[in-house]
């Protein structure tokens, strides 16, 4: 159950400004929702006084930076509702911000519509206690955190990352990616999905490089070891780990390591297999400006 409605009432969402695909999306996603409208951050914030809503979703006529402040003040009435930032004015020091502020999830323009609707139903669901990310240390440049074993945690860390990475976009879809793949393999393998266990995660952005750093749980293995990993397939049976996979009763896959490989520049593994740091070199002319 989210916050401030009981378990028979209608959920509301409260939209801010007049962005056309927000509203939409959320009829689409959560059926039966009631969707409330204010035009900007400080009605918005007025509404909130008066009355609890479940979920609260930004407009694009507001900064990032504005929209932290509203985060900001909504916790002192509002300490438990779930919040989606929507911008097209963003920086790497208002994402971080934001998820210090326990923002539900981030996107700035241009977003992916089908990964906004899947945050939209991930912040439907869990619950609010908990929000599953705790930043430790944090700048632009260096970012550290604990994260929780569960994908739920993993999809909204995932988003956070690809909003903080100031890259272009190629670079940044192979980060993403890549990121994404050790994430997912650190808390199937490294913590057996156990929500009770905790991930560590370091983020480095350099002016010639990205470094990702991932710990998990676990007690670690070794690479030469894990014969359900595509990896390990000999030239000859290059899907011989689907077998293997599905009598552990595996999930489909098992391509991660292979595919990161080939899109990131290193791939290091410590001495027990439990931890990884993925580097991925940037050119000069890759670099943005801004």
């Amino acid at each position: 159950m989210t916050s401030g409605q009981s378990g028979g009432s209608r959920k509301t969402a409260l939209v801010v400004g007049s962005d056309s695909k927000v509203a939409p999306a959320v009829r689409k996603v959560l059926p039966g929702w009631k969707i409330a409208r204010a035009d900007n951050n400080s009605a918005a914030l007025e509404m909130l006084k008066a009355q609890p809503y479940d979920l609260v979703l930004t407009g694009e006529e507001s900064s990032g930076k504005q929209d932290v402040e509203l985060l900001r003040k909504i916790r002192i009435v509002r300490p438990h509702v779930r919040l989606i930032i929507i911008t097209t004015e963003s920086t790497p020091s208002d994402v971080i911000a934001a998820m210090r502020e326990r923002a539900f999830s981030y996107f700035s323009q241009p977003y992916s519509m089908a990964v906004f609707e899947q945050m939209l139903h991930l912040a439907t669901t869990g619950p609010v206690w908990d929000e599953g990310i705790e930043i430790l240390s944090a700048t632009p440049e260096l970012i550290q955190l604990i994260a929780r074993c569960d994908l739920k945690t993993a999809d909204r860390l995932i988003q956070f990352i690809h909003e903080v990475s100031n890259l272009p976009p190629k670079e940044k879809e192979a980060v993403g990616f890549a990121f994404r793949e050790m994430l997912m393999n650190a808390i199937e393998h490294g913590a057996q999905f156990n929500s009770t266990q905790h991930v560590e995660i370091s983020y480095i952005r350099a002016k010639h490089m990205v470094l990702c750093r991932v710990k998990d749980p676990g007690e670690g293995f070794a690479l030469d070891e894990v014969r359900h990993a595509a990896i390990m397939n000999p030239p000859t049976n290059p899907l011989r780990h689907t077998a293997i996979r599905d009598k552990q009763g595996l999930r489909p896959g098992g391509f991660g390591i292979l595919l990161t490989r080939n899109i990131i520049d290193e791939l290091i593994y410590g001495e027990t297999g439990n931890e990884v740091v993925l580097i991925k070199y940037l050119k000069s002319d890759q670099l943005e400006t801004n």
